[in-house]
C-alpha cells in the first residue's frame, strides 16, 4: 500500500556501507532506470576465477581531494544509454544502499560523473516498491543510518 512508503525528495543521502561509503549525494532519478555510481578510474581482474573491479570514487562534490578505492564482484557488463544518447559499456555491480534508515541490495553501474552535479543516481529500478518521490522535497530520508538500519 502506497501510505505504508517512506516519501523521499528529488536528492538524497544514502550510505553505500559496503563499498565504504559512508553518505554520498544522491539524486532520485525516476527517469533513469539503472543507479548509477560515479568511479574516476575502473580497472577489471579477475581473481580465483571471479571476476571483479577496482574503482575509485569521489564522494563529495567538487571534491577530488577525498577518495574511496573500492573492490566488488562484476555482476555483468552492459550497454547502458545515458540521457544524452550516448552509449557505454558498464560494469554493473551488487551492493547494499542504506536510505532513510532503510538497507536493501540494488544494481549500480560504475561511469566517470566528474562533471554531473550528483556523484550518484538512484535510479527506479532501486525504488520500486519501497519508495514514493515528492519533487518538491529534498533530503526527505534525513542521513544514512549504520549498522542499525533495518533491511527491506
Amino acid at each position: 500500500m502506497w501510505r505504508d512508503k517512506l516519501v523521499l525528495g528529488w536528492r538524497e543521502w544514502v550510505g553505500l556501507p559496503e563499498l565504504g561509503i559512508v553518505r554520498i549525494k544522491a539524486k532520485v532519478d525516476t527517469g533513469a532506470r539503472t543507479s548509477t555510481l560515479h568511479a574516476f578510474y575502473v580497472q577489471r581482474f579477475v581473481d580465483a576465477g571471479v571476476r571483479r573491479v577496482r574503482f575509485g570514487v569521489h564522494p563529495h562534490q567538487n571534491r577530488t581531494d577525498i577518495e574511496r578505492h573500492c573492490i566488488a564482484d562484476v555482476l555483468d557488463e552492459r550497454e547502458v544509454t545515458d540521457s544524452g544518447g550516448h552509449r557505454e559499456l558498464r560494469v554493473f555491480i551488487h551492493t547494499r544502499v542504506i536510505i532513510g534508515g532503510r538497507r536493501f541490495p540494488i544494481q549500480v553501474t560504475l561511469t566517470d560523473r566528474d562533471t554531473m552535479r550528483f556523484r550518484m543516481l538512484l535510479g527506479r529500478t532501486a525504488l520500486r516498491g519501497r519508495f514514493l518521490v515528492d519533487p518538491k522535497r529534498s533530503f526527505a530520508a534525513g542521513e544514512p543510518s549504520g549498522p542499525a538500519a533495518h533491511s527491506v
